[in-house]
């Protein structure tokens, strides 16, 4: 369940970019690995906590994610060229994170890893609480911004009918720049939550890559809730299936489950 949290709030950035902006980023792959290192590094060499290093990781991801919306807009990328952009971007970010922290192994240890919660007769690591509780909370206010406020309904016009949405005043732009940068932020609260639970390395961005799209398609593009759930139920179902036959089995579930969504619902490819 935990882990399935992970998936979820690291797939939220994705299903808003990807629905909304027509963008399929996968730079925040590399950005939450790339915010998982500079929270290590914040803690461990200048003994900040590491929720604390949000404060300094988040405001300049921020900037990040809306330099590249401003970079896409600038030369129309597509939907598919954005994909092959952003993978080139991945490598890179792949590539400075293991020229600066080398490809070893590296482990956060702060007073976080050690606690933990009763919850009736389980002890529940800290980590994996802080985790589960912000991708609940991210979810939930996004799915309420989206639905509730002017902003959010402006951002599902335009996501419908950019053509018309502009005709009625609706701020394009302002909006895919607005957006991306939260999208950015998003994953760098998700590499503090991995930075907290996980061994870094550098190649590992692209084992979480699979799993993650396949909560982001079973959940429903650009449905803030839906990476959440289905995240939890890839878990779930993979620690149903670590348990029941063998740990290697595990990846299976998650393309497994995305193959059958796809033969029910074909209209979900």
């Amino acid at each position: 369940m935990f882990v399935g949290a992970l998936y979820g709030l690291l797939g939220l950035g994705l299903t808003l970019s990807w629905g909304i902006l027509r963008q399929i980023n996968l730079a925040y792959f590399a950005l939450t690995f790339l915010a998982a290192y500079l929270c290590y590094q914040l803690s461990t060499a200048r003994g900040i906590d590491p929720l604390a290093t949000l404060l300094l990781i988040a405001p300049g991801f921020f900037v990040i994610g809306v330099a590249l919306q401003w970079v896409f807009a600038r030369f129309r990328v597509s939907p598919f060229n954005s994909l092959l952009v952003t993978f080139g971007l991945t490598v890179i970010v792949e590539s400075v994170i293991q020229s600066i922290w080398t490809a070893d192994f590296r482990r956060l240890e702060s007073a976080y890893g050690v606690a933990k919660f009763r919850l009736g007769v389980l002890y529940v690591p800290a980590p994996e609480l802080i985790t589960l509780a912000l991708s609940i909370a991210l979810s939930l206010a996004l799915y309420a911004a989206l639905r509730y406020t002017d902003l959010g309904k402006a951002m599902r016009a335009a996501a419908e009918d950019g053509p018309m949405a502009s005709a009625f005043g609706v701020n394009r732009r302002f909006i895919a720049l607005a957006l991306s940068g939260v999208c950015a932020t998003l994953s760098a609260v998700a590499g503090v939550c991995l930075a907290l639970s996980y061994t870094l390395a550098p190649a590992q961005i692209y084992a979480w890559i699979g799993v993650v799209f396949a909560a982001v398609l079973l959940g429903g593009i650009g449905r803030p809730l839906g990476p959440l759930i289905a995240g939890i139920v890839i878990g779930v179902s993979e620690a149903l299936t670590m348990a029941l036959t063998a740990p290697s089995w595990a990846p299976l579930v998650s393309f497994s489950l995305l193959i059958l969504l796809l033969l029910v619902r074909p209209d979900k490819a």
